[in-house]
Order: structure tokens, then C-alpha cells, then sequence
């Protein structure tokens, strides 16, 4: 089969090489599945920089790609029959999506509801469990504020409306040109940046999601309540994140210092800090379906598509910034 591999680090970025490697055979608990569609994400270069080595050290060479739709092959367990239209967000310990066929564990696979194609499929997995896990995180309720910083890009374009069923006021910012359209994501306050700062506008909110980093965090934790929680998918991670994730005691004390200067932060007005990073989880991502039934379907972006063997021009595309949605692959009949 061919496949897209990284045959090295490097924190400038290294071409993949399409070339043409074993069939995976699936192992205990793992389905067969053929890749029709990969989603290109920061992630991806992210981990071709070498940025993420502390939490996942991936070996090489590594076959790349986090985010996929594809059909069953083969089902050990019986869980899903051959056919079965899945999509997900590749296991951390085994990603590999930028290939013709994957092994990939049961459990983090979920059927891909009835209405979107499998493109579409293909933009859901890790925005929507980014989104899911950060208000799981943040124990959300019903009627309580949550800001997204940020939120007219790919992460607000599918936190805004999982926010948004579950009853959160959701408040976000951005340029003036994307008012409306995330507004009809469901959206209830927007601030344009251009005109005015989401510090005058918004005081004592429940919960923040960051998605641009350490510049924006202070007058993040300035906006948000006394006692409320602030999850960041672009901060630096915490001893918390790494009891979380199960790391080992050297990583935890790494990042406990690592993390200090934001946990003291929160500290101040005995609010909480949380880093979020993305793990595979199927039974979560089934809950788009019942969030997003077909008379009230999930809405999604494609900017552009490429074949398999123009993956490093998609993730240029990516490095870009310049999308207006998500940038995938087409692999199937690649």
C-alpha cells in the first residue's frame, strides 16, 4: 500500500515521502480500515517540527496522519461489519492516516452519521473531540458563559455549535467578515477585534477556551470568573495535563514547572488552568450523532483536497494559515 512517511525530525520541517509499504495487519481489539479520506492539520506539522516529542516521542520512520474516514475492512471483535462507514481521530501511541489502510483500534472509531459524505467525515474527528473533551474537562453546565479566543477558525467552527446544543451562551471573537457566519454556528456574543478588546465587553464568564496561546492568556484569566476554568489547546502543558495523561514521574515534574507560571495565574482568583491535548475516543465521538441528528445536521468546511502524493502541499496549505476550512487528502484510489 502507499503511504505518507516521515523518515526524520526536523524544527524547520521535512518533506514526506509517498512510498509503498506493508499492508498493516490489525492486532487484538484493532479493525482493518481503508482510508478514503485524511484530514491535513497543524498537528501535523507539529509533529514533523519535533514540538510534541515529550508527549508522544514517535519513532521513525513514522507513516503520518491524525484524522481520517474510511470504510471497514475487517472487524476482529464484530463490532463493526465490513463496509461500515467509520471515521476518528487516530490513537496517540499509533497514528497513520496518510495511508490506503490502517489498523486501527475499535475504540476509537465511531460510525459516520448518515448525512455527511466522507469528505465531510473526514474535517469531524479531532475539532469535535478537541471541543468535546475541553468542555468535558471544564464540567460545562447548562446557561454558563463559555469565550472562545479566537473562535472563527477551524476549532470555533466546530465548538461553537457542540457549545451551543448543549446550552452554553457562547461568546467569541474575530474579524468583522465572520460575524454572521459564526453567529448561524450559533454564536451569541461577538466581539470584533478590530474595533473592540473582549476585555471590555465580557467580565465574570464561566469558562475559556484559549486557541491562540500564551499572548492572549493573561487577559483570558482577566475575563474569566473567580473559580472558573480555563482549558488551552496552545498554552504550555501542566503537572496537572501529565497526571492526566498517564506520563511518566520525570515528565510530570518537567511539566509541573513548565506550567507553573500559568497555574499560578489562575491561582490568583482560585481559578484552574488546564492544556488539552487531543486523545482518540470513539464512544465520545459517537456523540456528534446525537447532537447533530439529520434534522439538524452538523455544517462543515472544506477548503481544498489533494491527492496522496501532494500531501507536503497540503501541509504547506496548513503552515499557510490561509485556509477557510479544513485541507484534506483523498487517498482513496489514490
Amino acid at each position: 500500500m502507499k503511504a505518507a512517511m516521515l523518515d526524520h525530525y526536523d524544527r524547520h520541517g521535512a518533506p514526506l515521502d509517498v512510498r509503498d509499504i506493508p499492508t498493516p495487519e490489525p492486532g487484538p481489539g484493532e479493525a482493518l480500515v481503508q482510508i478514503h479520506t485524511a484530514a491535513a492539520n497543524p498537528l501535523d506539522n507539529m509533529i514533523i517540527r519535533g514540538d510534541v516529542r515529550l508527549i508522544v516521542p514517535y519513532r521513525t520512520p513514522l507513516v503520518m496522519g491524525n484524522e481520517f474516514s474510511g470504510t471497514i475492512v475487517r472487524s476482529a471483535s464484530g463490532r463493526f461489519k465490513p463496509g461500515d462507514r467509520v471515521y476518528g481521530r487516530m490513537p496517540l501511541a499509533k497514528i497513520g492516516a496518510f495511508a490506503e489502510y490502517a489498523a486501527v483500534d475499535e475504540s476509537a472509531l465511531a460510525l459516520v452519521p448518515d448525512y455527511l459524505s466522507m469528505e465531510e467525515a473526514a474535517c469531524v474527528p479531532l475539532t469535535a473531540l478537541t471541543a468535546l473533551q475541553s468542555l468535558e474537562l471544564m464540567e460545562t453546565q447548562p446557561r454558563q458563559t463559555l469565550f472562545i479566543s479566537g473562535g472563527t477558525g477551524s476549532l470555533g467552527a466546530m465548538a461553537i455549535p457542540i457549545a451551543s446544543r448543549m446550552g452554553l451562551t457562547v461568546a467569541t471573537n474575530g474579524s468583522a467578515r465572520n460575524e454572521k457566519r459564526v453567529r448561524d454556528l450559533g454564536a451569541d456574543i461577538f466581539i470584533d477585534y478590530k474595533t473592540r478588546r473582549y476585555t471590555d465587553v465580557l467580565h465574570d464568564v464561566d469558562c475559556v477556551l484559549d486557541s491562540l496561546g500564551e499572548r492572549e492568556l493573561p487577559d483570558e484569566f482577566q475575563v474569566l470568573k473567580p473559580g472558573g476554568h480555563l482549558v488551552s489547546l496552545r498554552g504550555i502543558p501542566n503537572g496537572r495535563f501529565a497526571k492526566r495523561a498517564g506520563l511518566p514521574l520525570f515528565k510530570r515534574m518537567l511539566f509541573s514547572l513548565a506550567g507553573r507560571k500559568y497555574d499560578r495565574m489562575a491561582a490568583r482568583k482560585n481559578q484552574t488552568y488546564d492544556f488539552v491535548f487531543v486523545h482518540a475516543d470513539g464512544a465520545q465521538l459517537g456523540r456528534i450523532s446525537e447532537l447533530f441528528p439529520a434534522e439538524r445536521p452538523l455544517s462543515v468546511s472544506i477548503n481544498r483536497t489533494f491527492g496522496l502524493d501532494q500531501v507536503n502541499d497540503a501541509l504547506e496549505q496548513v503552515r499557510s494559515g490561509h485556509s477557510q476550512g479544513k485541507t484534506l487528502l483523498r487517498i482513496a484510489n489514490a
